[in-house]
């Protein structure tokens, strides 16, 4: 069985072909609305498992590219607090729990992307159609960003806590501000504010790259209608 998010994104290859490349033999043609619907389907099956590969053990910490790393801003506590006694495996421990904060926090992409998909109009699919590799990406990212903040936001500050990440770094927050060597002292406690913004690139990371990968592979080509279109519009 093929992976889902091949079956989900597959319809993305379409998009960078024209309209008039789209006319198949007669009594075959596909209408803009046929077109419109498959993308729609095709997004949700898509999304849907961009969201579950997340929302598990692992899905971002044990991913190299999405993994959310300890604060480059704050990088001055790191190398202070890994200087101590017992302070790499503090750092190591709290970089943990803000991933298993993220992966916790994933399935609540779901309704928000399912929204945007079904508001999707004609006009907008088949500019997504005519578009670059992540043309879909960036639509969905367009629609739902904001809304997917302000939905992440507390479900991550409540797994933070829930996880311990929020207490592990108010701890290395004041063990970093008592130190003799700390001139100036680090007042930002907000963690949950660089966990949302790192679990949604890397939400949107995994989007586009399912999109990507699935335009340049025919082998991704797993339903009628989209060997249908592909053969078509490769042609």
């Amino acid at each position: 069985m093929k992976p889902l998010h091949i079956l989900g994104l597959a319809a993305l290859l379409w998009i960078g072909t024209s309209c008039d490349k789209l006319q198949l033999p007669e009594g075959q043609g596909l209408t803009e609305e046929e077109i419109v619907a498959g993308l729609k389907e095709a997004l949700r099956v898509g999304t849907d498992t961009t969201v579950r590969y997340l929302n598990r053990i692992d899905g971002y910490y044990g991913d190299t590219l999405i993994r959310i790393l300890f604060p480059e801003e704050a990088w001055k506590v790191k190398v202070a607090i890994e200087a101590l006694p017992g302070g790499a495996q503090l750092i190591q421990d709290l970089v943990i729990k803000m991933n298993r904060a993220a992966e916790e926090a994933a399935a609540e992409a779901k309704p928000i992307f399912w929204d945007a998909i079904t508001a999707l109009t004609i006009t907008e699919g088949m500019r997504i159609l005519k578009g670059d590799s992540v043309a879909a990406t960036r639509y969905l990212e367009g629609k739902t960003r904001d809304s997917l903040y302000v939905r992440y936001k507390p479900k991550i500050q409540a797994a933070m806590e829930s996880v311990g990440a929020q207490q592990a770094w108010e701890y290395i927050v004041d063990t970093y501000n008592s130190l003799p060597t700390t001139l100036t002292p680090l007042e930002n406690r907000d963690l949950a504010a660089y966990v949302t913004d790192r679990a949604l690139f890397g939400l949107f990371l995994k989007v586009g790259q399912h999109e990507t990968k699935i335009r340049r592979d025919v082998r991704y080509r797993v339903t009628d209608l989209l060997q249908k279109v592909f053969a078509h519009a490769t042609s």
